[in-house]
């Protein structure tokens, strides 16, 4: 038998499986799928691939931005879940930063920390308190005061809340008590801002179980300090007599002969805690510390008793008081530091600089910035003095936006990582002529930070918006920015989904008088800003100026057009597809529009639908059709 031969054999072997699977389809789709369900069938299909290419992204999102779920998890950590609830949507926002012990995987281990210029701690039990060496808080004193519960032999389940907006670090346990159920210990830590000689830690331990429970309390307190000396004093205050320790001594300053004079006056924490069922018990651990301008060291015996009683005396102010207010006050400062602020779009794209790393970096550098503006020892000729220095940001920024300064926004797990970056951002908005808002303390820092990030400056009676146009492929948003102490501006920048050119936007917040702005080049009449957004397009000048002008001066804005001297000025060109993909998908590719997907799936569909139909018409036809026939005759 020769090769055409088998060819012909197999091809009729072929046609009769072919042919009885066509009968059968056909007779299946007779008696089951008639024509009219079949459509409908194809139908509903493609009505659902419709809904899920339009719903799917969103149902995506939804699911990543989840809470996690209690499922499976012993009581201690669904106590420590539940707990952690009410912090979940300002961990979202970026205005909270929540890290386990130990860390998930998705979470980023910047440093919990408390400072408010005057004195700092990390929430580590080993941390000293730091005070100012320079432009950072960092140089250590010998005493460790982070005060800790435990349940002897009970596995602990924790996490730790930094709440950027109220300057409040929580710590949150739940210890494991099998049998008998989670015991929860919640801790608020803070540097407070307005008595900035105050650290306080205010601890509460919950019972809910049906047993009395016993916990150790532990604080290692003073370290190796050869030169530090001690006594215990008794103060009557709230409930009865309350022991504390004082200490005094001095710290060497590095690379000097000098010595800083430091007192310390602190509440003697008791060794354990009971708490009866279905109760709780609270401990405020009060820390006053008092430190001054380096002295020479023979000069130390003069002054060791006035630094004592200093601390001593912000101490009483503190005890005798209400704790719950000094809390109260502490976050308000916080609050108003951060009405104030600064968005940005999230970007997919590697190494993209994102809000958590940009409010944390805000975070930490405000710790270490005095608030004298709200302080209580300020008095109301310094105030004012402050409020001047706020007011007059001539020259404040002069260099391009810090958002591209990686150095800036290095990693901020370590005391040495936070210092380091807090020191390279005093010492960037120094040089950059921003040294009177610096001066200012935290209020003005916040406002020369902002301006560092859009490259924006104060010239010549007008607030100029440096950012080249290129870099316009997010969406940024500057909140409260400050023009004067009667005014507020609130600027954002906008990539349009149509064609990805940036759109700008300014509106006043407050104004105690009219203000104008105008786009590149100020051609266009000035525009009188109100609380209503109001719209801008980017321009592209040659040579590249500022994109936006601001002036309460009408006058002045109408002859800044004949001081820009520029060749050429177009409407900036839109990015590039690939560019703006980078940034919402992660990779180029991405980010095409929804009609394009559309149109791909139905055209597959489409293809599909005729490649079955001419399949079944190629080997369906002839002889099947014949005997379906009669079987339907039958």
């Amino acid at each position: 038998m020769d090769v055409n031969e088998l060819i012909k054999r197999a091809k009729r072997a072929l046609d009769g499986y072919i042919s009885r699977w066509c009968s059968e389809m056909l007779v299946f789709g007779r008696v089951i799928l008639p024509r009219k369900r079949y459509r409908k069938a194809v139908l509903v299909v493609l009505v659902l691939l419709v809904i899920l290419l339009y719903s799917g992204p969103s149902i995506f999102r939804l699911v990543l931005h989840t809470r996690p779920s209690l499922t499976g998890q012993d009581s201690a950590s669904r106590s420590l879940s539940l707990r952690l609830d009410r912090f979940w949507q300002a961990a979202q926002e970026y205005d909270a930063h929540i890290l386990h012990n130990p860390a998930l995987s998705d979470e980023q281990p910047y440093l919990p920390y408390v400072g408010n210029g005057l004195l700092a701690m990390t929430m580590d039990q080993e941390s000293p308190i730091y005070i100012r060496n320079g432009r950072t808080l960092s140089l250590p004193i010998n005493y460790r005061p982070i005060t800790l519960v435990s349940l002897d032999g009970m596995i602990v389940k924790e996490a730790l809340v930094t709440d950027y907006t109220t300057g409040l670090v929580h710590r949150i346990q739940s210890w494991d008590q099998p049998g008998i159920g989670p015991l929860d210990v919640t801790y608020q830590t803070y540097a407070h801002r307005s008595m900035p000689a105050l650290l306080l830690q205010d601890i509460k331990v919950i019972n809910p179980t049906d047993q009395d429970a016993i916990v150790d309390v532990e604080q290692i307190g003073l370290g190796d300090w050869p030169m530090a000396t001690t006594e215990t004093i008794k103060l009557q205050h709230g409930e009865g007599e309350h022991e504390y320790v004082m200490i005094s001594g001095s710290i060497d300053l590095p690379n000097s002969s000098k010595v800083v004079p430091v007192a310390i006056v602190t509440l003697k924490v008791p060794s354990s805690l009971q708490i009866k069922s279905k109760m709780s018990t609270t401990l405020h651990v009060v820390t006053a510390v008092n430190y001054t301008d380096p002295i020479p060291k023979k000069a130390y015996s003069t002054i060791k008793n006035s630094a004592s009683q200093n601390a001593l005396a912000v101490l009483k102010r503190a005890v005798t008081g209400n704790i719950k207010k000094l809390r109260n006050d502490h976050s308000q400062v916080w609050k108003e530091l951060w009405s104030s602020g600064f968005g940005i779009s999230h970007s997919k794209a590697e190494s993209a600089l994102n809000g958590d790393l940009i409010n944390a970096t805000l975070y930490h550098v405000l710790s270490q910035a005095p608030a004298p503006l709200h302080e209580v020892s300020t008095t109301e000729e310094q105030r004012a003095s402050i409020l001047r220095d706020i007011a007059y940001a001539e020259g404040c920024y002069g260099d391009l936006q810090t958002l591209q300064a990686k150095r800036l926004w290095s990693r901020l797990n370590t005391i040495d990582d936070v210092n380091r970056v807090v020191g390279y951002w005093m010492l960037t908005l120094e040089k950059q002529g921003c040294h009177q808002l610096v001066r200012a303390g935290a209020n003005g820092i916040m406002q020369a930070m902002l301006l560092s990030f859009g490259g924006m400056r104060f010239k010549n009676q007008h607030l100029e918006f440096n950012t080249h146009p290129k870099d316009l492929h997010r969406d940024y948003y500057f909140r409260r920015l400050s023009y004067g102490n009667a005014t507020h501006l609130n600027i954002s920048v906008m990539v349009q989904e149509e064609d990805y050119k940036a759109v700008i936007y300014a509106a006043l917040d407050r104004s105690d008088r009219n203000y104008y702005a105008c786009d590149a080049g100020c051609l266009d009449p000035p525009v009188e800003l109100k609380q209503e957004k109001r719209s801008f397009p980017v321009k592209l000048t040659d040579p590249v100026t500022a994109i936006l002008y601001i002036t309460s001066d009408k006058a002045h804005m109408e002859e800044l057009k004949h001081t820009i001297h520029v060749k050429e000025i177009a409407l900036a060109p839109a990015h590039e597809h690939h560019v703006i993909a980078m940034h919402k998908h992660g990779h180029k590719w991405g980010g095409l529009p929804t009609i394009f997907w559309l149109t791909i799936i139905a055209l597959i569909v489409i293809f599909h639908l005729f490649l079955i139909k001419l399949v079944i018409n190629e080997y369906c036809g002839g002889d099947v059709k014949l005997r379906y026939r009669k079987l339907s005759d039958f």
